[in-house]
This record gives structure tokens, C-alpha cells and sequence, in this order.
């Protein structure tokens, strides 16, 4: 039986922080290319004394060459090193594979996905006493999530985007503009949800020239998005009548997360939505807004897909990886600034200690669970990460 490793080797990135190492394995998840850092955010966390290991080949879905990395100081490596770095950036879920390779006591960000699909995994990285961070969690001084409301607002840009592009396709859209010629009626825009999300994809349609109708039952949520959106946006409850006309004369629908059963686009409701419509779902469970129509994710989409012959409808989901280049610039400021506050609290546990925003984000810590959610699906109490900070 191995011996127990002390806490202050698990937490060895502390002292010594300026010499730990910073993995970017590449993605494997066929539905997500993401990729954390761009050339220029990796060579700043060089400049600051980190060491960043790169698998070969992970920016290539960003268009980004290893050339490009490694002047800037990254050194390119095998997946296995760079999966046993000190810190792991991942977006997507590690693999039984890839968990098996992460070192104990090591950190992982990533954004966290607790299901039974992902409970091997998890069980995993708590028996190797990975410290593991989601960064849908992390907020600000201010309450604000960084890296979450990043990717909601390219998510909302993005499916603006993307729609206007696929309705102006003459062969397989409708061939038509968004808006912005006299004498031609614009395009109708419905946002279902006033979140960051949301009041990204309406500020996109409407500098394309398109109306917009915004629905939320939040009235305090809506009247911020319309303060801040202007005289071009139209808002209301979800009230059934008036929410059925602005479906059956949208061309392009983009659901968000509302708390209402009102918001879910029925098969009896799908059925009034014009012909050739472009919806998106933009939820956190995709597909869910949806549930009759097939969810495209853009990231697999073929050109047959984005065919509406067969059904007249269509619905896409993950609207960001249409994008993963923006992703990765928008993304790299956020690391860098959080990774500093590391270095500056001198280490993982100080960090935890002095910023509540990292520590509300702690899902495993040290070979035990600290979120309840994930608690659940493995089946185990969680603990009081605070507990641990005390002694530590």
C-alpha cells in the first residue's frame, strides 16, 4: 500500500510557483476544438515564469502552428506530459484515459461536466488527489463570471452569425438579408431569455439591420437587457398569445435559459414556426429548448446539414465552436489575469484561501469533493473545502 504524500507535496505548487508547468493537451472531444491559449497568451504566462507544455498539433483547429507556440517559449510535448503538467488547462471532459495520466496533486480548469458520463472520471482524478477548478464557476470582485459570460456573449454573437450566413445561402437558405436595404422588411430575430447570451445575439442582429423580440419572465432581467440594448429591441413576459405570434412570424430563433414552461418549443408548437426558421439552442442542456427537432451541433455540421427540405426547421446547439479561434483570444486574457493571482497568492491553497471567487469554484479538492452536485453523482458527502484550507 502506497504511503500518504504529504499536503505540502500535493500542494507544491507554492513556494516554487515560478518553476511549475502549465499542460495544454489538445482536444479529443468530437464536438468540441476549443483551445485555451492563443501563441501570444502563452508567452505571456512564459514571461511570467511559467513553463508551458503543449501537445503537438493541439492549435490546429485554431489555426494556430506549433511554430507559432514555440516562439514564444512553449515547449511542444507528447499528450502524456502534457497531461502530467502542475496545472492542466481542458476544456471539455477528460477521458478514463486521460485522467489515468494526470499526477496527483495537480490542477485541472476546466469547464465541469457532473453526470453519470462523466463519473469514472471524476472518481478517478479524487483517488489521485487532483484539484479540480470549473471555470463556468470562478467570479469576479464583482460577482461577474468571467469565463462563463465570455463564452455565452461569443455563443450569442456567433449563432447571429451563422444564421444570417445559412439564410443567405441561395441553396440551401432562403437567400435572403437580415435587414439594412430600403424598402425590403427585415428579418424577425426572437430571443427566448435575457442573459448575457441572449443580449449578445440581439446586439449582432440588430447591427445586421433585423427586429428583435426578446421574451423572459424575469422582468428585472428584461428590463436591464432593454436598458442596455435600446429603442431597438421589443421585450415582454412570456405571455402564450403574444409569444405564438412572434414564433410564427420569426425567422430566426435563439433560446437561452428561462425558467418557464412556456419557453420550450413543443412539437405542437414547432409546427407554427415558418418554414426554413433557424433556431438555436444555447441552454445549458442543449437541445432541451428544442426537444422535437434534431439538435446540428455546428462543430459536426455537414453542408446536407444545414438542408431544411426535410423537416422546414432546424436547430443547431454549441454555436461557439463555430468559433474556437475567437474563443481562444477572448479566453487567453481571462487565464493569464487568473493565473497571475496564483503566482501573486503564492500558490493553488493561498489562492483558494484569499479569493472566493476560485474557492466557490472547487469541485475536488485533495482526494475529496467539495461541490454537492458532484457529490451526487458520485454518491459520496461533500466536504467543507474550508476544512481543508485551514490546516493547509
Amino acid at each position: 500500500m502506497n504511503a500518504p504524500i504529504p499536503l505540502e507535496e500535493l500542494l507544491r505548487v507554492n513556494a516554487d510557483t515560478r518553476k511549475a508547468t502549465i499542460g495544454l493537451p489538445a482536444s479529443q472531444s468530437a464536438g468540441d476544438h476549443r483551445f485555451p491559449l492563443t501563441p501570444e497568451g502563452a508567452g505571456q504566462l512564459v514571461e511570467r515564469g511559467f513553463r508551458v507544455l503543449m501537445q503537438r498539433g493541439a492549435a490546429d483547429h485554431i489555426h494556430y502552428p506549433d511554430e507559432a507556440y514555440a516562439r514564444c517559449g512553449v515547449e511542444l510535448v507528447e499528450r502524456p506530459e502534457a497531461l502530467g503538467a502542475d496545472i492542466i488547462i481542458y476544456l471539455a471532459a477528460l477521458s478514463c484515459a486521460d485522467a489515468r495520466l494526470v499526477k496527483r496533486g495537480a490542477l485541472l480548469l476546466t469547464f465541469m461536466q457532473a453526470g453519470e458520463e462523466t463519473r469514472l472520471q471524476l472518481e478517478m482524478l479524487m483517488r489521485r488527489h487532483v484539484i479540480v477548478l470549473d471555470l463556468g464557476r470562478i467570479t469576479d470582485e464583482r460577482g461577474n463570471r468571467p469565463f462563463a459570460d465570455i463564452l455565452r456573449e461569443i455563443d450569442g454573437r456567433a449563432a447571429i452569425a451563422v444564421a444570417s450566413s445559412l439564410l443567405a445561402d441561395a441553396v440551401h437558405g432562403k437567400g435572403i438579408l437580415l435587414g439594412g436595404v430600403a424598402g425590403v422588411i427585415p428579418c424577425e430575430v426572437v430571443t427566448i431569455g435575457a442573459d448575457m447570451a441572449a443580449c449578445a445575439a440581439a446586439r449582432s442582429a440588430i447591427g445586421l439591420g433585423a427586429t428583435v423580440r426578446m421574451f423572459d419572465n424575469d422582468v428585472y432581467r428584461l428590463r436591464d437587457a432593454l436598458m442596455q440594448l435600446g429603442p431597438g429591441v421589443t421585450g415582454s413576459s412570456l405571455h402564450p398569445r403574444v409569444f405564438e405570434s412572434a414564433l410564427r412570424s420569426a425567422d430566426i430563433i435563439v433560446a437561452t435559459d428561462v425558467q418557464s414552461r412556456n419557453a420550450v418549443i413543443n412539437a405542437a408548437t414547432t409546427q407554427i414556426l415558418k418554414r426554413g426558421v433557424i433556431c438555436f439552442d444555447l441552454s445549458k442542456h442543449p437541445g432541451r429548448a428544442f426537444p422535437s427537432l434534431q439538435a446540428i451541433d455546428l462543430d459536426l455540421a455537414s453542408p446536407s446539414d444545414n438542408d431544411p427540405s426535410a423537416t422546414g426547421r432546424l436547430c443547431y446547439i454549441n454555436a461557439g465552436n463555430a468559433v474556437p479561434r475567437t474563443v481562444a483570444m477572448a479566453l487567453s486574457n481571462t487565464f493569464t489575469a487568473m493565473l497571475d493571482d496564483i503566482l501573486v497568492c503564492d500558490g493553488v491553497a493561498n489562492a483558494l484561501k484569499l479569493n472566493n471567487g476560485l474557492r466557490r469554484a472547487a469541485v475536488l479538492f485533495l482526494g475529496k469533493c467539495v461541490d454537492p452536485d458532484t457529490a451526487r453523482v458520485l454518491g459520496v458527502r461533500p466536504v467543507d473545502i474550508n476544512l481543508f484550507l485551514q490546516f493547509s
